[in-house]
């Protein structure tokens, strides 16, 4: 089941709060449900969203992003990767 975001800027990104970042990509991205965000997924995600290069980008992302370098993208870690998004994903994070 897709999660799906009606917010859209006048600038064409997408705007969500952070448990709506979240919750979409969990429930888009987090193919055995575990809760965390692989690399692999994150790639996909990354893929998905319209990104060049998506595999060289998860790598970077994921060496900035994974503070305790266990490889996955945990809830502790979710707000690294909500600044990353508004960079480099076209998405808006609002509190």
């Amino acid at each position: 089941m897709a999660f799906i975001v009606r917010n859209v800027s006048s600038d064409g990104k997408r705007v969500m709060t952070l448990q709506q970042f979240k919750q979409w990509l969990k429930t888009s991205f987090d193919t055995n449900s575990d809760g965390r965000i692989s690399k692999g997924e994150l790639r996909e995600a990354l893929r998905i969203t319209g990104g060049l290069f998506a595999s060289w980008k998860s790598n970077k992302v994921m060496k900035s992003v994974d503070s305790n370098h266990d490889g996955f993208i945990d809830d502790k870690e979710f707000v690294n990767l909500a600044r990353f998004a508004e960079k480099h994903m076209s998405i808006i994070i609002t509190k």
